[in-house]
């Protein structure tokens, strides 16, 4: 296995193994800090391959580094494996889940995980056959959902020694990134009110459903008077228990983005005040929880670069009939205009136009393409900007789902569970592990990404944004 194309082949050879484990994450989903299942079956496969696996990395039991080699360059693979709630659906081009109710893999963190570790185990054997010195890590991050275990991961000092770092994420294209994302900020505000009876005492109360709902009205006019990339969510997650009764106890759960931190603090602040003056208001007590905190992404465009030489070198998925046909199924489900809708969101930089007119239309999208969101800033947010401002990161993506089928529904997670999702975890992998590769094989490589990355840090130096006293579910 001393090639590339023998790279290559070591992953087709062994295809079944990995479709068979992400097949396994998938029809066992698990939420995020729960994934016990997910977390051991990679952990068990690497260390079939001979990788040595450290446990409760951060301090989190479903966390797990696995190493294989010595010395340096130190290349880093990011996995995840964490489901999203209400979001079980079968393998089919209509809505229907296999457990209502149930947790599904609706952003596709089966296919993530496994195809990183996949293009960590390639690598491993390419450079035992060659008798290269470096060091392949993989990490098994939980709770990328909403928990932050990178975030918790980069704060611990867990990534400081990583020369690169290679990440994959499913989408409705193939292509490496080169844009950014939101940073995240997210809190509860749970307010402390007095009960009474609200027909015979309403007086005797105060209403911790008032201070919820006096918040929420003060954040939605905060909304006119804040920069473009920022977006505020919330969830009432508490509000009482009966009508009848004055609410003592209510929470509402809060989302804040930016994608500078300064911003993001700003904001914060702003929201806290609102809060604060909602409990003035109502005469009740608040009190705010700080559950977890995303960095936004930084993307090495030098490993971004390296990505799509890859990728040309691979060159395009190819679809059966049945899989173009399973794909528009979904499609038709949803709204049209997806390959539009699509483009959009990327914001591809001047002269992707005629992209437009090439793909309108298709259900799926198998081209490789170079960076399609350069400069982009999307509006979303994920734990991998933590380790992407420790080391650096190229955030690739392939198509794993149809075009018209949204991140976090029942489309993409029918889609996760078959063809259409091996395969283009399958792909990412072959653009992983040459990559990686090419990293191991090339000092160069190395030196020009950490060229850009240290430059950019003296830009804005990272700062983790997860307060000490904040720790992870153990």
């Amino acid at each position: 296995m001393k090639t590339k194309q023998d790279v290559i082949r070591w992953l087709g050879e062994h295809a079944d193994e990995f479709i068979h484990l992400a097949n396994q994450i998938w029809a066992r989903p698990e939420l995020a800090w729960e994934e016990v299942f997910s977390s051991r079956l990679q952990a068990d496969y690497l260390e079939s391959q001979g990788f040595r696996i450290t446990w409760n990395v951060a301090g989190m039991p479903t966390a797990f580094c696995a190493g294989w080699g010595s010395g340096r360059p130190v290349l880093g693979f990011a996995g995840e494996y964490d489901a999203l709630p209400g979001l079980s659906q079968k393998v089919q081009t209509s809505p229907e889940p296999v457990v209502p109710g149930g947790p599904g893999h609706g952003c596709g963190h089966n296919l993530l995980g496994t195809g990183c570790l996949a293009a960590a185990a390639a690598a491993r054997y390419w450079l035992e056959a060659n008798g290269k010195p470096g060091t392949l890590r993989y990490y098994g991050c939980p709770a990328e959902e909403g928990g932050g275990a990178k975030t918790f991961m980069a704060r611990a000092g867990t990534f400081d020694d990583l020369d690169a770092a290679l990440n994959f994420h499913p989408d409705q294209a193939n292509y490496a990134m080169k844009g950014s994302n939101l940073g995240i900020y997210h809190l509860r505000f749970r307010f402390h009110g007095i009960a009474a009876h609200a027909g015979s005492a309403p007086h005797l109360g105060r209403s911790a459903l008032d201070a919820v709902e006096l918040m929420n009205v003060g954040v939605n006019y905060l909304r006119e008077h804040v920069t473009s990339d920022v977006r505020i969510h919330y969830a009432i997650t508490h509000g009482g228990d009966a009508p009848n009764i004055v609410p003592a106890e209510a929470e509402v759960s809060y989302l804040i983005r930016a994608h500078q931190p300064d911003t993001l603090e700003q904001v914060t602040e702003r929201v806290r005040k609102v809060a604060a003056g909602a409990a003035m208001m109502t005469e009740t007590q608040m009190e705010i929880i700080f559950d977890s905190a995303f960095s936004s992404l930084l993307n090495n465009h030098y490993l971004a670069d390296l990505q799509y030489e890859a990728m040309k070198w691979i060159g395009p998925i190819e679809y059966t009939p049945e899989e173009l046909a399973f794909a528009q199924g979904i499609n038709d489900r949803y709204p049209a205009g997806n390959v539009e809708a699509l483009f959009k969101t990327l914001r591809p930089p001047a002269g992707y136009g005629e992209l437009l007119a090439r793909f309108r239309g298709r259900a799926l999208i198998s081209e490789n393409f170079p960076s399609l969101d350069e400069g982009a800033i999307r509006t979303s947010s994920t734990d991998v900007g933590d380790l992407s401002r420790v080391a650096p990161l190229s955030l690739l993506r392939t198509t794993c789902a149809p075009t018209g089928a949204p991140a976090h529904g029942w489309g993409f997670a029918a889609a996760a569970g078959m063809s259409i999702g091996h395969k283009g975890m399958l792909h990412a992998a072959r653009i992983m592990a040459l990559t990686a590769v090419d990293l191991l094989d090339n000092p160069l490589h190395i030196q020009k990404a950490r060229e850009e990355f240290e430059l950019a840090m003296q830009e804005t130096p990272y700062h983790c944004p997860m307060p000490a006293e904040v720790q992870p579910p153990s």
